[in-house]
């Protein structure tokens, strides 16, 4: 069953384009990433589906409830946590997640024992009584998942909710993810099989069907760990799969290739017949290369590169990565 339903969505301001006719789909228990460079459109979408802009073509759903026509309904079944902290610095954490909780028209006896399973979940518990304002960037970003969470949500927008915080965090937040979707916490308060399950990594299996996320993101390490991801692009969405599928794209076409100076290499390699792209990955080169064209290309570069003074180690086919693929569709034209 699909939580979160969009068809032919467009928004304007003015003149620009910020989503152009965009469709997609995300089922129960799943986590669907958007990805795309700044300006893509990502951040809008959300806004379309929360339903706090209203768009000029297109329809949208939430669990069945028409964003439009069914707001309120729409958004008791959603969470939403934007690209800033929207906390209430002077409040404390407790204090925060109770004043979203009563805002949405909780009680006392429904947000208090709800309120301290969540800061449970995300390991906020031993902090409940400190101000907002004096949490890490790490901190915050899980206060603001607590308070998204405190009405159960059956859906979860994030925009960009690990965006300048450090890996360790980062991977903190994903795990929190993880657990949410394969078991997730819409449990009695006094639940206990969240506490101590086992996290593993990659991406988390489905599960029975309760929460949907759409997750945007920056970062292609986790974009790889959602179930489908969707590349955006001036307002289109232009590709979409299984992060799997979408490396398939490139099967063949990229090539690592080791030597020195990297700088002198990517001037050679840019200008050898059959390469389309050369990007330095860590102490190496990737480069991308028409279909069929790897043994070509590499066999040539072998002398190309020693005589344009440059040290050639080695080359060979490797499978892309999804910072690969994000490259190549950033580089096509809309149609």
């Amino acid at each position: 069953m699909a939580l979160i339903e969009a068809s032919h969505l467009r928004k304007t301001f003015g003149d620009l384009v910020a989503v152009d006719d965009l469709s997609l789909q995300v089922a129960s228990g799943e986590i669907y990433g958007l990805v795309g460079a700044d300006g893509a459109g990502k951040t809008t979408t959300l806004r379309l589906l929360v339903g706090a802009l209203t768009p000029n073509v297109g329809e949208a759903s939430i669990c069945g409830y028409d964003i439009r026509k069914q707001t309120e309904q729409a958004r008791a079944r959603l969470g939403y946590l934007s690209q800033r902290f929207s906390m209430y610095e002077d409040l404390t954490v407790l204090e925060n997640i109770r004043f979203f909780a009563e805002v949405r028209g909780l009680k006392t006896d429904e947000w208090e024992p709800r309120s301290m399973e969540i800061l449970d979940f995300v390991g906020l518990a031993p902090f409940k009584d400190r101000f907002a304002g004096q949490l890490s960037g790490g901190m915050k970003q899980k206060l603001g998942l607590a308070s998204a969470l405190v009405t159960r949500p059956q859906v979860l927008l994030l925009d960009e909710p690990t965006t300048g915080v450090d890996p360790v965090t980062r991977q903190d937040f994903w795990q929190l993810l993880i657990r949410l979707v394969s078991t997730p916490l819409r449990l009695p308060p006094n639940s206990e099989n969240l506490r101590g399950e086992k996290e593993g990594g990659g991406r988390g299996t489905r599960g029975e069907g309760d929460v949907s996320v759409i997750i945007s993101t920056p970062y292609m390490d986790e974009a790889a760990r959602c179930h489908r991801v969707g590349f955006m692009k001036k307002g289109q969405l232009i590709a979409e799969g299984t992060p799997g599928q979408l490396r398939s794209m490139l099967d063949g076409r990229i090539v690592e290739l080791r030597g020195t100076p990297l700088p002198l290499l990517k001037q050679i390699i840019a200008r050898e017949p059959g390469v389309e792209d050369v990007r330095a990955f860590g102490d190496r080169l990737h480069l991308r290369v028409g279909e069929k064209q790897a043994e070509t290309v590499i066999r040539n570069l072998k002398k190309s590169i020693p005589a344009g003074g440059g040290m050639f180690a080695d080359a060979r086919l490797t499978p892309p990565v999804l910072e690969d693929i994000f490259i190549a569709l950033s580089e096509q034209e809309n149609d």
